[in-house]
């Protein structure tokens, strides 16, 4: 693949913990801005998880992730790989891009879901934190995306439950229903939802431990997540 400035930032190695987000904010955007032309064919899978630092099996999700997208295809056979679709369809201007308004949405949220998460650690009872596993084992079992984000929704409210504060909770609950309008925008692979349910698991279990620093920084790093999806799938406003 030819090189310039553009492209090596592009294969930049990728930052922990967010790996696999941002590896998918990395090559969507680079793809929605041009850097990566339609046709252009990425480098072996091996050479690319090591030009990035991350694992092949991180790699392989990001870039299923943005196949099943419809920003990159796989070919098999001689001259195969994967390549930048023909016409990525996000590829020029969009209805909705991600403007101010919604980088104000995605930051009340940081506030919201921390401030909830925290309180849950101090307040939580043992009831809530099962209610919490019932609906991470309902997300694990969705046929359907419909289904999963009705979980993952409650989900989010129940945390907010646990923290007893009815004004929080109703903070919460509108949160979620502005992050729904976002992430209908977009496409749901499962490797983006298999992954966002184990950081749920893994929350639960630092809920019921009180463990309110970890916990509070697994949601930033859950939250964070969703910000690298949303920033690589969808086009920004111009500034």
């Amino acid at each position: 693949m030819e090189r310039n400035a553009a492209l090596e930032a592009v294969f930049q190695p990728v930052r922990p913990p967010t790996t696999f987000e941002e590896t998918v904010e990395r090559l969507g955007t680079a793809i929605r801005l041009g850097v990566l032309v339609p046709g252009a064919k990425l480098p072996p899978e091996r050479e690319l998880a090591t030009q990035l630092r991350i694992s092949r099996s991180t790699l392989r999700e990001a870039l299923t992730t943005l196949t099943q997208s419809g920003l990159l295809v796989s070919q098999r056979g001689r001259g195969g790989g994967t390549f930048v679709a023909a016409e990525p369809p996000l590829a020029g201007v969009e209805p909705e891009p991600l403007g101010e308004a919604t980088w104000a949405v995605l930051d009340h949220r940081v506030a919201i879901e921390a401030g909830a998460t925290l309180l849950a650690c101090e307040r939580g009872e043992a009831a809530d934190f099962d209610r919490l596993d019932d609906m991470v084992d309902r997300m694990a079992d969705a046929d359907a995306f419909e289904d999963y984000r009705r979980a993952d929704i409650l989900f989010h409210i129940a945390v907010a439950e646990s923290a007893r504060s009815p004004r929080l909770l109703s903070e919460m609950t509108e949160v979620q229903g502005a992050m729904s309008d976002l992430i209908g925008l977009i496409a749901h692979p499962d490797q983006v939802l298999t992954h966002s349910n184990d950081q749920h698991r893994s929350l639960v279990q630092l809920l019921r431990r009180g463990d309110s620093t970890r916990a509070v920084a697994l949601m930033r790093e859950h939250i964070e997540g969703t910000e690298h999806i949303l920033g690589g799938l969808l086009p920004r406003a111009a500034a």
